[in-house]
């Protein structure tokens, strides 16, 4: 009886009950227990709120003001107690997620439909940023992000297979260039650099066996965007680093040929995450179970 909240409920409950033993059973607890809390409030606010004889019990006029906003007020409360307890057990409110352009594009968007439908009473509110943004820090729910940069102290589920880089060019870039064989000679290549908004241009990654190499390339193209950098290979402007599942039909039409694949091994692919599996939501586990990867 010692926070506030309990002691105005259980003032409700006597002012409503007109008896101090009637309340005290409603609530399980002693009789004078239940009268020292109240008169403790009382103390507080510096007013009497109940009039009190051996035979009953009732509320001063000061006692009735505080019933008439008391009310009211508790109901609202334990509606919205009520209404957060239902998260837990029916997919309703609103889910905030993270997640980079590319995982927007190839793991959300073939299933977006589906979750609309599914669970028309979710809102699923993204933000693509491809900059590792703190999930907590910025009011997120959870986030979509490579597994090599998810902290060990967040739960991640797998939403894409592992993914493989290809090291591409145009048949007309190879007509005049030699075809790298080894990844340094990606240095006398002109090569189409991609980086992340607000992040440096990445560097280039190769995998094979115990020996790994990150070769920051060269090239006077530089784009933000996946989606530029095939076409400018396509066009012929240079080499690209892409994930294969990109590129696939550019790769059986010919319009792209591959090199180095045997320095582009697999590496896992996307996660989503979020902070804890404790009083998870409805809302969130339902977009885990929509875009959870299942072999």
């Amino acid at each position: 009886m010692r926070d506030e909240l309990s002691v105005l409920s259980a003032f409700l409950v006597v002012a409503e009950e007109r008896s101090f033993t009637k309340a005290a059973k409603q609530l399980n607890i002693s009789t004078s227990g239940l009268s020292h809390a109240i008169r403790r409030l009382e103390e507080q606010i510096g007013v009497r709120l109940l009039t009190r004889t051996t035979r009953s019990v009732s509320p001063t006029d000061a006692g009735e003001q505080l019933l008439a906003h008391l009310r009211p007020a508790l109901a609202d409360i334990r509606a919205t107690l009520t209404n957060l307890s239902g998260l837990q057990t029916k997919p309703v409110g609103r889910v905030r997620l993270l997640c980079p352009r590319l995982a927007a594009k190839t793991v959300l968007a073939p299933g977006l439909g589906r979750f609309a439908r599914d669970y028309p009473d979710v809102e699923l509110d993204i933000t693509t940023d491809d900059s590792r943004v703190d999930l907590v820090s910025a009011g997120f729910d959870a986030g979509i992000q490579f597994g090599e940069y998810i902290a060990q102290d967040m739960v991640a589920v797998r939403v894409s297979p592992d993914l493989r880089p290809a090291i591409v060019g145009a048949p007309a870039y190879f007509a005049l260039h030699a075809k790298p064989t080894a990844p340094r000679d990606v240095l006398q290549h002109r090569c189409i650099g991609f980086r992340h908004r607000g992040e440096s241009k990445y560097r280039w990654e190769f995998d094979k066996g115990d020996q790994s190499l990150a070769i920051s390339v060269s090239g006077s193209l530089n784009v933000d965007d996946l989606d530029l950098v095939i076409q400018a290979a396509l066009d012929g402007a240079g080499l690209a680093w892409v994930a294969e599942d990109r590129i696939v039909q550019h790769l059986a039409t010919g319009a792209l040929v591959r090199v180095l694949e045997d320095w582009c091994p697999p590496f896992p692919g996307f996660f989503l995450y979020y902070p804890s599996r404790k009083q998870q939501p409805a809302a969130l586990a339902a977009v885990i179970d929509t875009f959870r990867f299942t072999n």
